[in-house]
């Protein structure tokens, strides 16, 4: 049969719906006719930005020889990693333990049962033609050890994700995490090991956090000087605001060039933080910068967030982005050169071809002299070949934003951020919640057909709640609760969670990680919002459940702390209190209150406002005003100071140094 993607949702297939490969969209039609014909299953998935997807694409999957040889011997399918990510972590758990390395493009041959044989990713052409010609004459030849490799593959991964032993939140687990990463930190650039490098934005967000509570120097000096290298260096847009999936090298020179909507939401949050903690203005710069470039270049006509900005233009990567001195000369004429210092432009370039990326190791002396360079760049960039941008709206990365605008915007007196965080969620319950049942994604919209995993409840009613006490509207508070009561189908016995609902379409093991990679993974997501809405709400049966839930993640979180961020973002609120701020009154003693609650870097805080016994929050029940003057009252664990009504007041009980 021919090319079946025309009919897909997904900016990723629709890329491939003219490719002479007979694609298929992931489903038991597919399966079926490969029982039927009794051949293998080529798997590929990756995404819409993906640089290397697109050459595979081009080299192997619209070549007609290829295509033959797929279209004859083996039944192909394509999958979208953000639109189906359950169907992603259990095959990349195979490409990981058989390979030793992981990414995409993901290459997978299975058995008409689902089961993986043999692993891989990018593939060059002739190596690719290679590998199908043998993995098709084993199949012919020796079906039967084939399919018994697959299903040894599927049972050594089904045991690997016994339930972990919970560990005990407390504060000696977390400042052994800060020790553990100490030794892995870069001293020179910043960050965490070696190339690549990836932002490291959760890990941050604890290190900060850690020192809120502890005032360690040590975690603050890891978040911080990794947080200026990034914002200073060519990973972030010195132009356009925004930061790129992550640097090819050490130093952060050289990004891989895509724009993805879950890291911008992460850095804009924790540069928040990092604002809270130090008062950097650098840090105040980023998060004004970052949270124009979402709302310019990311949000959709409908309100919410696309989900990325691809790292080509016309086929070519960083063509939208890269500088020669001789095009800076042709903007900027007499200032290319004091720009061009400024800037790192260099003769023979800082990437490839004599082009160099945007960098700004020091801040300019004449701040109007470098507005005026950066508009006059910006707008010839514009005439430039632009990234396409995959319109897909994940629910999981809206909720990452909704939470970082609704953050930064109370942080910094934005109520446009508030607002667009607003939008963003009415479109998201709008739209993609589908007969009671939340879906993963949507496009122009319209909602897809999967449904939400775990990380999509945790992470939007971890938004929601954000947005909650930054408007005091219930509605949010109502949906997020709602949420959470749907997330115990993803329920484990040992407190967490797994990624799937218990009638999740199965798979050929049940996806379960407590491993916070590039975003929240779905236990610890869960556990950030159940803590939340306990702090909100006063629901110890919420707290609790958050707790447990962070507990069965945290094991692997100490151990490779690394790879457990936001499980311990989530520790340090729990060990902190969390912190409750209950602000009651109006008018400007009110608003100095609220000011200095919400500018506070104290772990998992809450802070609500609203009139005494007038908004239904267990929160502000009973909290009268102190002499008719507006008051602030601080409570951890419910157990409440006395009220006070002096803004320093306030920040000494919330730990403010």
């Amino acid at each position: 049969m021919p090319n079946r993607l025309h009919a897909a949702t997904s900016p990723y297939l629709l890329q491939h719906r003219d490719n002479p490969v007979h694609w298929q969209e992931w489903g038991e039609e597919a399966f079926a006719e490969a029982r039927e014909r009794n051949v293998p299953v080529l798997l590929s998935v990756g995404y819409a930005a993906c640089h290397w997807c697109h050459v595979m694409a081009h080299e192997s999957f619209e070549d007609e020889a290829v295509a033959a040889v797929l279209n004859e011997r083996f039944v192909s399918v394509k999958v979208d990693r953000e639109e189906r990510p359950d169907i992603d972590a259990v095959y990349m758990s195979a490409v990981t333990a058989t390979t030793g390395h992981g990414g995409w493009p993901m290459t997978v041959f299975l058995t008409p049962e689902g089961e993986p044989f043999f692993c891989g990713t990018y593939f060059p052409r002739d190596h690719f033609l290679r590998v199908l010609d043998a993995l098709d004459e084993a199949w012919r030849t020796r079906e039967d050890e084939v399919r018994a490799s697959g299903s040894h593959i599927a049972s050594s991964l089904a045991s690997a994700l016994r339930s972990p032993t919970p560990y005990a939140v407390e504060p000696g687990a977390l400042s052994a995490a800060v020790d553990i990463l100490a030794g892995q930190f870069d001293r020179v650039a910043g960050g965490f090991g070696g190339a690549p490098k990836f932002p490291p934005s959760m890990v941050l967000e604890f290190l900060l956090r850690h020192h809120a509570r502890t005032g360690e120097a040590s975690s603050l000096e890891m978040a911080t000087r990794t947080l200026e290298a990034m914002a200073r260096s060519g990973l972030y847009d010195q132009l356009a605001g925004g930061f790129a999936r992550y640097a090819v090298d050490a130093r952060w020179v050289v990004p891989h060039f895509e724009k993805m909507l879950y890291d911008n939401a992460l850095l804009l949050r924790v540069c928040t933080t990092w604002w809270k903690v130090t008062r950097d203005p650098l840090a105040e710069r980023i998060v004004r910068e970052t949270a124009t470039f979402l709302l310019r270049d990311l949000v959709t006509p409908e309100g919410g967030f696309a989900s990325s900005l691809d790292a080509d233009a016309d086929g070519v990567e960083g063509l939208t982005y890269a500088w020669t001195p001789q095009q800076l000369g042709d903007v900027l004429g007499d200032d290319a050169e004091k720009a061009a210092e400024l800037l790192v432009v260099t003769p023979e370039g800082t990437f490839e071809h004599g082009a160099s990326t945007l960098q700004l190791p020091v801040d300019p002396e004449d701040l109007d002299w470098f507005e005026g360079v950066r508009s006059r760049l910006l707008a010839a960039r514009a005439d430039r070949p632009q990234p396409g941008r995959d319109d897909k709206v994940v629910t999981s990365w809206n909720g990452l934003v909704i939470a970082a605008l609704s953050d930064a915007g109370a942080t910094f007196e934005r109520r446009d951020w508030v607002e667009a965080a607003a939008r963003c969620a009415a479109h998201v319950l709008d739209v993609h919640v589908v007969g009671g049942e939340l879906r993963r994604a949507s496009r122009l919209g319209d909602a897809g057909t999967a449904r939400a995993v775990a990380d999509d409840h945790g992470n939007l009613a971890e938004g929601l709640l954000l947005l909650h006490q930054v408007t005091g509207e219930l509605r949010w508070l109502e949906a997020a609760r709602s949420l959470l009561r749907s997330a115990q189908d993803f329920a484990a016995d040992d407190g967490g969670f797994h990624d799937t609902a218990g009638d999740a379409e199965p798979l050929y093991l049940r996806p379960r990680s407590a491993a916070d990679n590039a975003e929240p993974a779905g236990q610890s997501a869960l556990a950030g919002a159940l803590v939340a809405l306990g702090a909100v709400t006063g629901d110890p049966d919420a707290l609790e459940s958050g707790a447990r839930a962070t507990a069965a993640g945290l094991g692997l979180a100490v151990r490779e702390p690394r790879f457990g961020g936001w499980s311990l973002a989530v520790a340090e609120a729990l060990v902190a209190g969390p912190h409750q701020v209950a602000v009651v009154g109006s008018g400007p003693a009110a608003d100095a209150l609220e000011r200095a609650a919400r500018r506070s870097p104290s772990p998992g805080l809450v802070v609500v406002r609203g009139e005494p016994d007038a908004s239904g929050l267990a929160l502000l029940a009973g909290r009268p005003l102190v002499d008719g003057a507006p008051a602030a009252y601080v409570c951890r664990h419910m157990v409440c100071e006395l009220p006070t009504t002096s803004p320093e007041t306030l920040v000494e009980h919330l730990g403010g140094r």
